[in-house]
């Protein structure tokens, strides 16, 4: 295998489930030491696509490529199971002691007991578990009957590990600290991995790349800036959280810049089309800025607009603005900005955007 052959590929890949195809996939591919994230909503594919590739869910058609070589169903999947590692959104322990679980693996693989011990007492203190080596699997909380997961499948020093939803059932302070951890434990092994997950945060904190899944396919995959900041169709936008997805006609054009008719509203963005195209776009709400008092156009933005805060929602450290500008549009505004700017539902105030802040959708 060289430098630029994946580690990981997939060729035309088709699952069906109880008659009903849930994934298509014409190509995919990871490379060695790499993280990916595969994002999605719910019923998109993301799990299905997993377990296809940890040889649990035979491919309709299709291949699955490892270090270059076809993957043959005729056995040859049983060596590539032992190359990998799959951790489910259920820990699935047995019915023993933690150092028991963790040792599962390697004990069915006949790894001399001395090793075992070593790889076992290394991936507990990797996972900050060692306390808990004598403990009964069914007296662990979530949060620790995860870290026993994911010691178990790391102990296996797998070339690739599968990680589906794993944090998902957990509560917000056990995930963020589970996380943190798998990060350093992904970046100090260099161990591969394909992460499924439907947040976006998370993805971007663990992920060297990113592919979102819609219907059972990817409909788009790159470097995770990429995707949250150029979505290539409403869908994606959607989903990464760009809530404002305008539609407007071109009524001018001047040097790449187009002036949109907006309901009653025109709006100036950098992009292409012609007189009278119908444009879709998005703007990220981060990229929204409101103050209450009027800028009388002194700004380098290109759009003003007057509004009216409809709505406010938490989100943590800063929240989402909603305004009525003649047209909704959502701005981020920070918890400090929100209390300087005193607003409220009903306040007055204006918007500003620059031209350049736009993504505009490919066509086709």
């Amino acid at each position: 295998m060289t430098d630029s052959t994946p580690l990981l590929e997939v060729r035309d890949l088709i699952v069906a489930r109880g008659g009903v195809e849930v994934v298509r996939v014409p190509s995919f591919s990871l490379k060695e030491h790499e993280t990916m994230a595969l994002i999605g909503p719910n019923g998109s594919g993301k799990s299905s696509f997993m377990l296809s590739l940890a040889c649990l869910l035979r491919p309709t058609s299709g291949e699955i490529i490892f270090r270059g070589e076809p993957l043959n169903y005729d056995g040859g999947e049983t060596a590539f199971r032992r190359k990998i590692a799959m951790v489910f959104q259920e820990p699935l322990l047995f019915d023993t002691t933690v150092y028991e679980n963790v040792a599962a693996g390697l004990k069915i693989r006949r790894v001399p007991v001395q090793e075992i011990r070593t790889r076992v007492d290394t991936c507990m203190e990797r996972f900050k578990i060692p306390h808990l080596a004598e403990r009964s699997a069914r007296k662990l909380s979530g949060g620790e009957a995860q870290r026993t997961s994911l010691a178990r499948a790391f102990a296996t020093d797998p070339e690739v590990i599968l990680l589906d939803e794993p944090f998902a059932a957990l509560d917000p302070p056990t995930r963020q600290a589970l996380i943190e951890d798998l990060e350093r434990v992904l970046r100090e092994s260099g161990t591969t991995a394909i992460i499924t997950t439907h947040d976006q945060t998370e993805a971007l904190r663990l992920a060297d790349r990113m592919a979102v899944m819609q219907n059972g396919t990817i409909v788009q995959a790159g470097i995770p800036s990429n995707v949250m900041g150029e979505p290539v169709n409403e869908f994606v936008a959607s989903f990464v959280g760009m809530e404002n997805i305008f539609t407007g006609t071109v009524s001018e054009v001047t040097s790449g810049l187009l002036s949109l008719t907006i309901g009653t509203q025109k709006m100036e963005i950098s992009g292409k089309g012609s007189l009278g195209e119908s444009v879709t776009f998005c703007i990220h709400p981060e990229h929204v800025l409101i103050t209450s008092s009027d800028p009388d156009r002194q700004t380098s933005a290109r759009n003003v607009f007057s509004g009216t805060v409809v709505k406010i929602v938490p989100f943590g450290l800063y929240n989402k603005v909603y305004l009525d500008c003649g047209f909704v549009l959502v701005a981020a505004v920070t918890n400090q900005s929100l209390e300087e700017l005193r607003l409220q539902t009903g306040s007055m105030v204006y918007a500003l955007m620059k031209a350049t802040a736009v993504h505009q959708f490919r066509k086709g």
